[in-house]
């Protein structure tokens, strides 16, 4: 009987959000992030390992130390943090989500409604006069009207599409840069393509909206917030390494721009002591934007069959074929 480790569950719906019954297999979900060591130790005796996107990295530091491990199942056609080398040399299959699935497909609007949410908690100061009221107080804070100002777009691929749209509604000018993108496809969605340096001045509001890749790593410096406003804010739901956090951590210490609203970081979960959290210009989420129900359907739901195929010994959406290739 295959034993099934599903990682990350931090709030405990995985079981509910497939159909792990037409397994034989004995499925244990964890609530709780596992740090490499402890992952070393608990997930040692599991065949399987269900993963839900970068939560946990699967390094060849770990890898190597998991001598039952045949399988690990991944949403989307990679993860970034898994060594597929490492899964290849040590044998172990990886298993894909069907992405091009409908219900995958259905699930486009999560993070840019996070997003958009965040926006509004963030130049509305919400969080932290929730948690002044809370305490006994009242209000301490001046908020900042969205219609008429400036949205900047750090890329306009799907998610930032969704986000000229939403903005259109509230009122707002939309500018945007992305290294490919051109006039003529920003004006498309009603947008007003600029470059980078004329993005960070003019936007009132920048938020983010670019996969991380080598190009995209970095991307937003010291030298970019220093063209921001003071006045200005900056929101990121995409990846926390797109952005240099030291650099935007001394932006936000000197009051260099107005705030932050961020659901990603470069470490996740946020370490305890993370300057970020002492912040009261900063609104924070824990990595939300795809984080809702329909989503994390889609997302489990075709790990049995995944599994199901594996365990018949024809497995299928294989994301390093080559190890099957060495299989005898």
């Amino acid at each position: 009987m295959l034993k099934i480790a599903i990682l990350d569950d931090y709030a405990g719906v995985a079981l509910d959000s497939a159909d792990w019954s037409r397994l034989s297999a004995e499925i244990t979900a964890f609530d709780r992030h596992l740090s490499e060591n402890e992952a070393a130790t608990v997930l040692a005796p599991f065949d399987v390992l269900c993963t839900m996107r970068e939560r946990m990295a699967l390094p060849r530091t770990l890898i190597e130390r998991l001598p039952s491990l045949k399988l690990i199942t991944i949403v989307g056609a990679g993860l970034a943090n898994l060594d597929m080398q490492a899964a290849t040399d040590h044998g172990v299959v990886v298993c894909h989500s069907d992405f091009r699935s409908p219900a995958m497909a259905a699930v486009a609007n999560a993070t840019p409604e996070l997003a958009w949410g965040l926006m509004i908690a963030t130049v509305r100061h919400i969080a932290a006069e929730d948690r002044a009221l809370r305490q006994g107080g009242w209000q301490s804070s001046v908020g900042l009207i969205l219609a008429g100002r400036t949205l900047g777009l750090l890329g306009l691929g799907r998610i930032g599409k969704r986000m000229a749209q939403y903005a259109q509604v509230f009122g707002m000018e939309v500018i945007a840069w992305s290294q490919n993108l051109t006039a003529e496809a920003a004006a498309d969605v009603g947008v007003r393509r600029v470059e980078k340096d004329e993005l960070f001045a003019q936007a009132d509001i920048l938020s983010i909206h670019l996969q991380l890749s080598g190009r995209s790593r970095g991307l937003v410096t010291a030298r970019e917030l220093g063209l921001m406003r003071p006045d200005a804010y900056l929101i990121n739901t995409s990846r926390g390494p797109i952005v240099d956090e030291a650099a935007l951590i001394a932006a936000l210490r000197e009051r260099r721009i107005a705030g932050a609203g961020l659901d990603v970081f470069d470490v996740e979960p946020l370490p305890r002591d993370h300057p970020f959290r002492a912040m009261d210009q900063v609104t924070l989420t824990p990595h939300l934007g795809y984080n809702t129900r329909e989503t994390l359907r889609a997302f489990w739901g075709d790990m049995p069959e995944a599994i199901a195929a594996f365990a018949a010994g024809a497995p299928i959406r294989v994301a390093n074929p080559d190890v099957l290739a060495a299989k005898p």
